[in-house]
């Protein structure tokens, strides 16, 4: 199984969505900027925010804790840089847009500055290596041969570590994603272990996905144990299994954990059911770079110094990440 994009793993969740569950999230699209330097002195006021300015109680809204300004910047770690980025003070980052906040928590942009647990995290790491982000935007399936051919200095987009992609560019993790389910609040099971625990409901996801081919791949199991099999539902669009979910026509939904724990926060009367599988996920530099090692390095720190834990904390994902990052860690496909 791949990590996909925040795009192929999460459709659109947002106007039609969340008017159908009357979460009263808006839809925020900017045109958004060739660098999210600003982002890492905080966000613009959330939606629900009171004319006074204190952000009123209301968990839809988009956190804008500042968890970056306080992060030390460690030169020993921007001396592991190459000599080219340490005297430009730059790393060129390739990665995808995310307008609006349908891809959060990974990313979105709001009044066009890029928010998300994935830009704190790497602009965190940047403030650890003294330097600055050059976002330049691609699309998901041009970023890493963008890495490999020079064009970015690391790419970032959610990517699972494979055996095909250590092939071809070095990994950083800074996460562990993987394949979890959310439930209707009236869904008469808690937690989801294993695909037969799913027996006899309704799942909905997106097709083409590799979700889509884990469900297919298990369709035989609830009948080789006696079980009424579960049934699936594609849907291109989160709208309708979101007022699926709220009208009872769907019982879960399966897509990417982190994806899904936002939600169970976000979207009224669900819950969060388990994942059965995980992938981690890293920065991607150029085979053999000692970017890499720095990229590594630094997420190290974080995590030695709590601010990775704030990060995680302040996206409403806390106990998701990992508790050391790793460069090109073994991966079983």
């Amino acid at each position: 199984m791949t990590t996909e994009s925040r795009s192929s793993r999460r459709a659109p969740r947002l106007a039609a969505a969340t008017a159908a569950v009357t979460v009263g999230l808006a839809l925020l699209v900017a045109c958004g900027s060739s660098s999210d330097d600003d982002a890492s002195s905080g966000a613009p006021p959330a939606p629900g925010a009171t004319k006074s300015g204190a952000k009123a109680a209301d968990s839809t809204a988009i956190p804008v804790q500042d968890v970056i300004s306080t992060v030390a910047a460690d030169p020993a770690l921007k001396a592991e840089l190459p000599a080219k980025v340490r005297d430009s003070g730059t790393l060129t980052l390739g990665t995808t847009r995310s307008p609006g906040v349908q891809g959060l928590p990974h990313a979105g942009e709001q009044n066009g500055t890029a928010v998300g647990l994935d830009v704190d995290l790497r602009n965190a790491v940047a403030k650890v290596l003294g330097v600055k982000w050059d976002v330049q935007y691609g699309t998901f399936p041009t970023v890493i041969p963008g890495v490999q051919n020079g064009r970015y200095d690391v790419g970032q987009d959610n990517f699972g570590a494979t055996k095909a992609r250590e092939q071809v560019v070095d990994f950083a993790t800074y996460l562990n994603d993987g394949q979890a389910f959310l439930g209707s609040k009236d869904v008469k099971v808690d937690t989801v272990k294993q695909l037969t625990d799913l027996c006899g409901l309704t799942i909905a996801t997106s097709p083409g996905s590799t979700f889509q081919q884990i469900l297919t791949d298990g369709a035989g199991k609830c009948a080789a144990l006696g079980k009424k099999p579960y049934k699936v539902q594609y849907f291109a669009d989160s709208a309708p299994i979101f007022l699926g979910l709220a009208n009872g026509k769907v019982d879960v939904m399966f897509g990417p954990t982190l994806g899904l724990k936002y939600d169970a926060t976000h979207i009224a009367n669900t819950k969060f059911l388990g994942e059965i599988s995980t992938t981690p996920v890293g920065f991607v530099t150029a085979k053999g770079s000692p970017i890499a090692k720095a990229l590594s390095d630094a997420v190290n720190k974080l995590i030695a110094d709590g601010d990775y834990g704030r990060i995680f904390a302040k996206w409403g994902v806390p106990g998701t990440g990992i508790t050391t990052s790793q460069l090109n860690p073994a991966t079983t496909f």
